[in-house]
């Protein structure tokens, strides 16, 4: 072997002696790195997703209690059942801050009966209202009505000061809704002389309250602990577009 042939071949095996450990350690070595970076930038972005996903749970947590508290509100305007007394107290108050007297309050069953009974057949009525108070029957906008006569006597101010106050337990605005009463409408309003003469005057209002619908709830189960476990109440979606004004909570009108 000449010189030359040691030569080439000492290059050679110095060559191999450099490619060897690429080969054999730092060739897998990168091709591993590569595949736990991949893993990392996978679970970095599921921990982004997570974190997003626990912010929007500590918002609704905080959010919570208000929106259960306005939910409540609103139930005092349109609730799921009769809740008669709480109607009573209401008028009641009213008529007091107004100075008025407060005379009687009849139910008119009959009325709701035969105003729900055009717009629908007997069956389709009666498997709608199994499930409503006695009396009550559904209006013709979907939601159970009970249809009332009440009776106040006072002047006519202070008659025109009660009926404000009536209006303005749930009130419309342009970007809220304020809430400090059941919801109704004045169908009708008779007067007549009072039982004390001129000036008192006898009013005889015929008014229709609303209930919710019997498969809806208010709350659907939840406390103020927190929601229910259980959502299966089915909600409506709203409008594309569309998006209901905050109520607002409005102490009851003095």
């Amino acid at each position: 072997m000449t010189g030359r042939d040691r030569a080439i071949l000492a290059i050679a095996c110095l060559v191999a002696l450099l490619v060897a450990p690429w080969l054999l350690v730092v060739g897998p070595k990168r091709s591993q790195a590569s595949k736990l970076q991949s893993q990392i930038n996978s679970v970095q972005s599921q921990l982004v997703s997570v974190r997003a996903q626990a912010a929007s749970a500590n918002a609704a947590r905080t959010a919570f209690a208000t929106s259960y508290t306005t939910l409540v509100r609103l139930g005092e305007a349109v609730p799921t059942d009769d809740n008669t007394p709480s109607l009573i107290y209401q008028l009641q108050s009213a008529a007091s801050a107004a100075h008025v007297d407060f005379r009687s309050l009849t139910f008119n069953a009959g009325a709701a009966a035969s105003t729900t009974s055009t717009a629908s057949s007997p069956s389709a009525s009666q498997a709608a209202t199994t499930a409503l108070p006695p009396g009550a029957t559904v209006g013709p906008a979907g939601f159970p009505i009970e249809p009332f006569t009440f009776t106040f006597q006072g002047n006519f101010f202070h008659l025109a000061d009660f009926l404000g106050r009536v209006q303005r337990f749930v009130v419309m605005g342009s970007q809220q809704l304020s809430v400090s009463g059941r919801l109704m409408t004045l169908n009708a309003i008779s007067l007549g002389p009072g039982s004390a003469g001129f000036p008192q005057i006898t009013a005889t209002i015929s008014a229709t309250t609303f209930l919710l619908p019997a498969a809806q709830g208010l709350l659907n189960g939840a406390t103020p602990t927190g929601p229910s476990s259980s959502t299966t109440q089915t909600a409506s979606t709203p409008t594309a577009g569309a998006s209901p004004p905050p109520a607002v909570l409005a102490p009851p009108v003095r």
